[in-house]
């Protein structure tokens, strides 16, 4: 078993220092992107400007929008059904995430 297991291991890199077994080719494969006759540097160069420009404009946009301000609403109604308490949180009085000044 072991003697089989070596032989295959030994047929195996014999056939690939060879370029594959006795009489088959293996068939070129052309891509679709190695058929243009386009160079690489230059579409890395073309999507390079695409991006900085794409950056560029996108930093414009969005300091035009942030630099017109929003509106500032009033505070809402203190209504008196709202934030009910009928017995202290364990960790006091307020909320978990609410931080609010009492007066004592």
């Amino acid at each position: 078993m072991a003697s089989s297991m070596v032989r295959s291991a030994f047929l195996r890199t014999a056939l690939r220092a060879r370029g594959g077994a006795p009489g088959s080719t293996v068939p070129n494969r052309n891509f679709a992107s190695s058929s243009g006759h386009h160079d690489d540097a230059y579409e890395t160069a073309k999507w390079e400007k695409i991006t900085y420009l794409g950056i560029a404009s996108c930093t414009a946009l969005a300091f035009y929008i942030l630099s017109k301000g929003h509106p500032h609403h009033e505070e809402p109604p203190a209504y008196p059904y709202l934030h009910i308490r009928n017995k202290e949180f364990p960790w006091g009085p307020d909320g978990l995430f609410e931080v609010k000044h009492h007066d004592h």
